[in-house]
Order: structure tokens, then C-alpha cells, then sequence
């Protein structure tokens, strides 16, 4: 496995449709990336052309990670607009292809992100995860500590309703 990554890419339709079926992918196989299964590319696509144009506006910057020449993951960094919180960003969308998972690539990823972050002049990294998907000991793994947690906050069908916890990094 040898992944590359590119900061703010352009996002031309090509890589905007490999994103896209990463993301209806990750979301069809459990993933907590703002869907619950099923859904198609046309339930995912809104929401990715939201983030694009946010990307596209400045408000949000892009990871991607490359494998063999094509996607298999990303990370957005939204950025703060508040003057007192500016110092640090929210990582969103974070995923990887789930037939790739569990190699180390999330983890490298991650690390990339990171260093992206830290690049970026940034203090410290937030980021949402969704509770009962055990996603939390990955990223506390990675460095994260929980620092917020509002039960029952996410709800995903009628009635399972998952824990909306807030995790924090600083980068210094």
C-alpha cells in the first residue's frame, strides 16, 4: 500500500464522481458520514456539492488520499468564520473506501490531515462522531480525547438514537 495525498485539489467531475461513490459507499457499509443506508449517489450528491462549493469558496479545505492513481479518501477541514475561533477547524467527511479499511489507511490519512492543519498555521483539531459505531477508540487512538458528548443527539431510525460526541487535538 502506498498512498499519495493532495491538498486542495482541483476538483474537476472526475474527482468530484470519485468522491461521491466513496462517499455513498462509506455510507451504504455503516459509515457515520451524514447518511444511514441505503442511499445513492443522487441521496449523497446535495450534500457533497455543498461541501464543494464550500471548498470552492475558501470555507472549507480538502484532502484527498490516492492509491494506484485514484481516490480512496478524504478529509474536509471546515474552517472557523467566528474571529475568536479561528485558531482552530472541524475535520468533516472523513472516510476511506471500506474495501480498503482496516490496512492503516485512515490512520495515515489522519496523520496527513493533521499535518495539513498544522501547516495551516492551525492550534487544534475538532471533530463529530457519531456514537455506537466504536469510530471513537479509533480516533482517540489517533490522538483525539472526547471532550463533549450530548446523548441521543443523532438519530438514525425512529428509534436509535446515537450519542453526538465532540472530540478534540491540539496540534501544539
Amino acid at each position: 500500500m502506498t498512498l499519495t495525498f493532495a491538498r486542495d485539489p482541483e476538483l474537476s467531475t472526475g474527482l468530484r464522481e470519485e468522491i461521491l461513490r466513496i462517499w455513498t459507499d462509506a455510507s451504504n457499509a455503516g459509515g457515520a458520514v451524514g447518511f444511514v443506508p441505503p442511499v445513492t449517489a443522487e441521496d449523497v450528491r446535495p450534500v457533497a456539492d455543498g461541501q464543494f462549493e464550500a471548498v470552492g469558496a475558501g470555507t472549507q479545505r480538502l484532502l484527498v488520499a490516492y492509491e494506484d492513481g485514484r481516490a480512496v479518501g478524504t478529509v474536509f477541514l471546515k474552517l472557523n468564520t467566528h474571529r475568536l475561533m479561528r485558531h482552530w477547524c472541524t475535520l468533516v467527511t472523513v472516510m476511506v473506501d471500506p474495501v480498503l479499511q482496516g490496512g492503516g489507511r485512515g490512520r495515515l490519512m489522519l496523520a496527513e490531515a493533521v499535518d495539513f492543519a498544522r501547516d495551516l498555521g492551525f492550534d487544534a483539531l475538532r471533530l463529530g462522531v457519531r456514537g455506537g459505531t466504536g469510530v471513537d477508540a479509533f480516533y482517540a487512538a489517533c490522538g483525539f480525547k472526547e471532550v463533549g458528548r450530548v446523548p441521543d443527539a443523532i438519530r438514525v431510525a425512529a428509534d436509535d438514537f446515537r450519542d453526538d460526541i465532540t472530540m478534540w487535538l491540539p496540534l501544539h
